[in-house]
C-alpha cells in the first residue's frame, strides 16, 4: 500500500498551488501551513531546487473527531499535500493517504475517520 496518492497537472507552479488550495476548500479543508521548501533549502543550505511546497491541510470536523478518539493524533495532523514542479509546465500534486498513516496508530476507531478523509483528499487530487 502506498502512503500517498498523486496526479500530474499542467500549468504554472503558482496556479497549481492556487488550484489545489481552492479544491481543498471545496472539500472542507483549510490550509493551516504553507512551507516553501525551495526557499528554505536556499536560505538554510544554499541549495537550489525546483519549486516545492508543502500545504498543511485540515478539515476541522474530521480533526475534532480524530482527537476525540485518539488524543495524540495531533502528532500526525494536519494532512500534508505537496505541490512540486517537475518541469516548466509539469507539476505533481501528492497527498498523504490517511488510511496508511493511521494504521500505525492501532486504534480501530480512527479507521472510519481516515476513510472519510481519504475519500475527500482523493476527490481533491482527482478534481485537478
Amino acid at each position: 500500500m502506498s502512503y500517498y496518492f498523486s496526479k500530474r497537472v499542467s500549468g504554472s507552479f503558482e496556479s497549481a498551488v492556487a488550484r489545489v488550495t481552492e479544491a481543498l476548500q471545496k472539500e472542507g479543508f483549510g490550509v493551516l501551513t504553507e512551507i516553501d521548501v525551495h526557499a528554505v533549502m536556499m536560505k538554510k543550505l544554499g541549495v537550489t531546487m525546483k519549486p516545492y511546497k508543502i500545504l498543511g491541510a485540515c478539515n476541522p470536523q474530521f480533526a475534532h473527531k480524530a482527537l476525540e478518539v485518539e488524543n495524540k493524533i495531533g502528532t500526525m495532523l494536519p494532512c500534508n499535500v505537496i505541490v512540486q514542479q517537475l518541469s516548466d509546465t509539469d507539476i505533481e500534486v501528492s497527498a498523504v493517504d490517511p488510511i496508511s498513516s493511521m494504521q500505525a496508530v492501532g486504534n480501530a476507531a480512527l479507521g472510519e475517520i481516515a476513510g472519510d478523509v481519504q475519500s475527500k483528499l482523493k476527490g481533491v487530487i482527482d478534481s485537478l
